[in-house]
């Protein structure tokens, strides 16, 4: 059976790239120490965040604080992680219309798989959330230990769904060079648009929504050894390192 990768921030939601840095300068306040200095080490910190090195999001707070010269109490951390997770589960609630062109295509007979760069909350979070009941098998960066664009994050969604890289169409916003790694892996890949302009011609196929996918992917069923679209040429820039 054919499947359908899909990324989760600005592919299935809106990853809330605007209101971010404004609830970081909150979390500062609630911990005590500078808000430019928690943004900047909030955003330092990605790499050990999306990998989960650094623990909870307790764990992960205290430890931005007491690197921004602060020893904060028990209480002012569970009140910037509470926070932390507010902010999260507002922005992995899709819309009826994502759920809608999900449900479609897995009665199309598509198997779905989210595979995220993601910090822990979202993993905590998902069971909570609309999507998870959805789709059929989910892997987080901080729960695998590894992020996109390493293969393996990739390949431990095509094991937990039972299929091939080949048989495989993914779909993203083209963060963290995922459309090029999904695609040297075997993949046809799709770029969407709904929550971010491309920033590149690359890959030819784009959509705006999700719904676009389902009429996209409707006709011709493929087969495990065709994928239903053919990988365009990657350009030098995306194999190279650039951002996807």
């Amino acid at each position: 059976m054919p499947a359908v990768l899909l990324d989760l921030y600005n592919t299935l939601v809106s990853g809330g790239d605007e209101e971010r840095d404004a609830m970081i300068a909150l979390t500062a306040r609630d911990v005590g120490v500078d808000p430019v200095v928690y943004r900047d080490l909030f955003h330092v910190s990605w790499p050990d965040r999306l990998t989960g090195r650094l623990g909870s999001v307790e764990d992960t707070v205290r430890t931005l604080a007491v690197h921004a010269g602060s020893s904060p109490s028990t209480s002012a951390v569970r009140l910037a992680a509470a926070r932390r997770r507010t902010f999260t589960r507002s922005h992995l609630w899709p819309s009826a219309a994502t759920l809608a062109a999900l449900s479609a295509l897995r009665a199309a007979g598509w198997r779905l798989g989210v595979v995220t760069n993601c910090t822990i909350e979202t993993a905590e979070l998902w069971s909570t959330t609309p999507l998870s009941t959805h789709v059929d098998a989910a892997v987080f960066s901080p729960v695998l230990g590894v992020g996109k664009p390493d293969p393996a994050i990739y390949l431990a969604a095509c094991a937990s769904l039972g299929v091939a890289p080949h048989e495989c169409v993914y779909v993203g916003d083209g963060a963290d060079r995922e459309l090029a790694t999904a695609a040297q892996l075997g993949m046809s890949v799709i770029r969407t648009v709904e929550f971010k302009p491309a920033d590149s011609s690359w890959p030819p196929t784009k959509v705006e929504s999700l719904g676009e996918l389902v009429t996209l992917l409707s006709t011709p069923r493929p087969s495990p050894a065709a994928p239903v679209l053919t990988v365009a040429p990657i350009p030098f820039a995306q194999v190279s390192g650039q951002q996807g």
